[in-house]
């Protein structure tokens, strides 16, 4: 008769391995989520100066265009 009371050995020695894995596996999720560049604007959204600050420095609209829209803000 076999003893499976005992589990020794190969065969359950390596169990401990899959559940170090999980975890890893997890807190590098919740870093990905979470964690990676945040520097407090990626959740805010940008405002409409801002947005129009960043399409004159790009040269999408010109200086006359951009005190246009500023002022009608």
């Amino acid at each position: 008769m076999m003893n499976f009371g005992n589990m020794t050995g190969w065969g359950m020695g390596f169990w401990w391995m899959g559940g170090l894995v999980m975890m890893a596996l997890f807190v590098w999720f919740l870093y990905v989520l979470f964690g990676r560049g945040y520097n407090g604007s990626r959740f805010q959204q940008q405002t409409a100066r801002e947005i129009l600050s960043k399409r004159f420095a790009r040269g999408e609209i010109s200086k006359e265009e951009y005190n246009n829209m500023l002022n009608s803000l």
